[in-house]
């Protein structure tokens, strides 16, 4: 890993094939965007943001020579480097990257609270994509349980969706940029990530409010904010392996079975992670 992030930032040429190679990988936002931060921790923003241009004139001009669609592009890079490079800047300026990823799940809250304002239907606006998604199962032969998969579970898996890519990016960004062989800046472990009682508070209020009002679009954002908090779970496990209190092979088994198990081990990670924002169990385990 450690040659991969110097070999990135050794010249600009490297950066620039880089971000252009990875931006047309599957999820970019995650791939693409672990390549962004570290360039951004490692050479600056302005340099960053100067290779990405060349980058992207690279992948529109090669869009406009295979006929694909212009716009399409210029979503794919906006949408890909953009969220990154926000995050990078507030973990440069704030040097914390526990801050950087709370400032995220505000930003994620109020992404998805804009949406609810701004798309009047959100059954209307996700229909296409429902119908498209229909398609291409029928197409492979699969079923696809429209009762289940409707206009509100797509708003949900949407918002967590990116919001994992990017802070993923993020975390894997910041690694890289550790394993540099030169003097880097310390903005934190991710093992002693935590959301704080703050954030806890306010999914525990907005919970309660979506019980008394009973609105869709609440109960949607609690339960982000709780998904959220399984970050907070798997930096835990990270934590209990640094002060050995769990072996290697328990992280190792983590990581298997989140793809794995999916929902269940990520709602487990997040009541986990949302328990150890109010108790501090880490607080609780050094003192023991």
């Amino acid at each position: 890993m450690a040659a991969l992030a110097t070999w990135l930032v050794a010249r600009p040429q490297n950066a620039i094939l880089a971000l252009a190679v990875t931006l047309l990988l599957p999820a970019p936002q995650l791939t693409s965007g672990v390549v962004m931060v570290l360039l951004v921790l490692a050479q600056g923003t302005r340099q960053a943001v100067i290779e990405a241009l060349v980058a992207g004139a690279a992948v529109l001009t090669a869009s406009l020579l295979f006929g694909a669609s212009m716009a399409s592009a210029v979503m794919l890079i906006a949408g890909t480097w953009v969220p990154v490079v926000l995050l990078a800047v507030v973990l440069l300026s704030t040097r914390s990257l526990t801050l950087t990823v709370q400032v995220s799940v505000i930003v994620a809250v109020a992404a998805m609270i804009g949406f609810y304002v701004v798309i009047a239907d959100p059954v209307a606006f996700w229909q296409p994509y429902l119908d498209l998604m229909a398609e291409v199962a029928r197409q492979s032969g699969l079923a696809l349980n429209e009762e289940l998969l409707n206009a509100e579970v797509m708003t949900v898996s949407a918002t967590l969706a990116f919001w994992m890519l990017y802070v993923a990016g993020l975390l894997f960004g910041y690694g890289l940029y550790k394993k540099l062989p030169i003097e880097t800046s310390d903005y934190g472990w991710f093992r002693d990530l935590s959301f704080g009682r703050v954030i806890a508070f306010t999914m525990a209020l907005v919970s309660l409010l979506a019980v008394v009002v009973g609105a869709t679009w609440l109960q949607n954002v609690a339960f982000v904010m709780f998904v959220t908090f399984w970050i907070q779970g798997l930096a835990l496990v990270h934590f209990m392996h640094a002060e050995k209190l769990i072996p290697p092979g328990a992280v190792v088994a983590v990581y298997v079975l989140v793809p794995l198990l999916q929902v269940l081990m990520i709602t487990a990670l997040a009541v986990v992670g949302y328990m150890d924002a109010w108790f501090g169990f880490r607080r609780r385990m050094k003192k023991a």
